[in-house]
């Protein structure tokens, strides 16, 4: 039986770091607040775009993996923050890394999206359409952030993230996975201003009104990455204590300390990087996983537990066989363009720009959404 081995794994950070007392500048805020909430101290934001980023993961995940772009056979970029949506961004990364005969598409679940995009390239190797993959998780969502909204404005930064998969007939890779859709409630995480339907609106690109209901989320997440992680456990016959490391999506550090209480994992075997890069939307559960591979948290042939959930409500569950390799085979010598201005220069550029038109596309927001039916969903 052939199976869907990652062999290559690789992660790109912008250098620019937003801190909870960059936050306070501009928001009713301080550093207590928001890490007693959210266990978040730091995030990154992007100098570039994100295909920038995800090319330097691409570039290191194919090179720890041994192979160049043109041994690769498809491209899947997760991402709810493209640069464009036509051309795909997808095949942005393939040009860039010279996969000349790859396949590219894009996946956006939010959240979820790179895992959903695992699931995807996991089953066309499995069942021979190709015999590699490419997967990239990468958020640019300072650019789509409604900056004057403290609830989730403190939440999200940038980042991205690429793994390499590659056919194998040992028992490696995803073993098995639970999506699921909370459909009945996607209104209750709604980013207004991302879409076709408002530039008719006379809605300036970028500028955005974020639906977020933060309570209603928190029992959804829970619930939803909970229950999809019991049902992958227990369709393998896996017990919670076979798990060596859970590495949950980094929305909140309170929601993974839920899930983890409710699965039955100590928070011991639970991978944290929330503190330092926040929720980068579908960038966080891969950057968590090739940085807790890169500090020697998975063992050869351990099982690792990835439980997920997103704007729609997506969701998901993960659980992972690692192969026999936890070192690069090479190191890429890809790197990011130097940043000259700090994150929080960056940041309060981005509020400069959306502050033109800001009453009236707020007005359009707020008031003719919601008379074309869209609370509904």
């Amino acid at each position: 039986m052939t199976h869907a081995a990652i062999t290559g794994w690789g992660k790109c950070l912008p250098p620019a770091v937003l801190s909870n007392a960059d936050l306070a500048t501009f928001l009713p805020t301080d550093d207590e607040w928001i890490t007693t909430r959210t266990g978040m101290k730091e995030r990154r934001i992007s100098h570039v775009p994100g295909i920038e980023l995800a090319v330097v993961a691409a570039e290191r995940a194919l090179a720890c993996a041994g192979v160049n772009g043109e041994a690769v056979d498809l491209v899947i970029y997760g991402s709810c923050s493209n640069d464009e949506l036509v051309p795909n961004s997808a095949s942005g990364v393939q040009a860039r890394i010279g996969a000349t005969r790859a396949a590219a598409f894009d996946v956006n679940t939010a959240c979820t999206s790179f895992m959903y995009g695992l699931s995807i390239g996991n089953s066309m190797i499995r069942s021979g359409v190709v015999r590699n993959a490419l997967v990239i998780g990468v958020e640019l969502i300072s650019q789509y952030m409604d900056w004057n909204n403290r609830n989730v404005a403190v939440l999200f930064g940038d980042g991205a993230a690429a793994v390499y998969l590659s056919a194998t007939d040992r028992e490696e890779g995803v073993l098995a996975e639970k999506l699921q859709c909370y459909a009945d409630s996607r209104q209750i995480l709604r980013v207004r201003g991302m879409g076709t339907m408002y530039a008719n609106l006379g809605v300036p690109y970028g500028q955005t009104h974020w639906d977020f209901d933060g309570q209603e989320i928190f029992r959804r997440a829970v619930q939803g990455m909970s229950d999809a992680s019991l049902d992958v456990l227990s369709r393998t016959s896996v017990s919670i204590e076979d798990v060596a490391l859970v590495v949950p999506h980094q929305a909140n550090l309170r929601i993974i300390e839920a899930v983890a209480k409710r699965t039955g994992a100590p928070m011991e075997r639970v991978f944290l990087t929330v503190q330092k890069y926040g929720n980068m939307s579908s960038a966080t559960a891969p950057v968590a996983l090739v940085e807790a591979v890169e500090t020697g948290r998975v063992a050869a042939g351990s099982l690792i537990l990835m439980p997920a959930f997103g704007g729609g409500l997506t969701l998901s569950s993960h659980l992972i066989r690692w192969g026999e390799r936890t070192t690069p085979l090479a190191v890429s010598d890809a790197e990011l363009p130097p940043c000259s201005r700090t994150a929080l220069e960056i940041v309060n550029g981005i509020r400069a720009q959306k502050t033109v038109g800001e009453t009236e596309a707020e007005r359009f927001l707020t008031l003719e959404f919601a008379e074309q039916g869209g609370r509904s969903g």
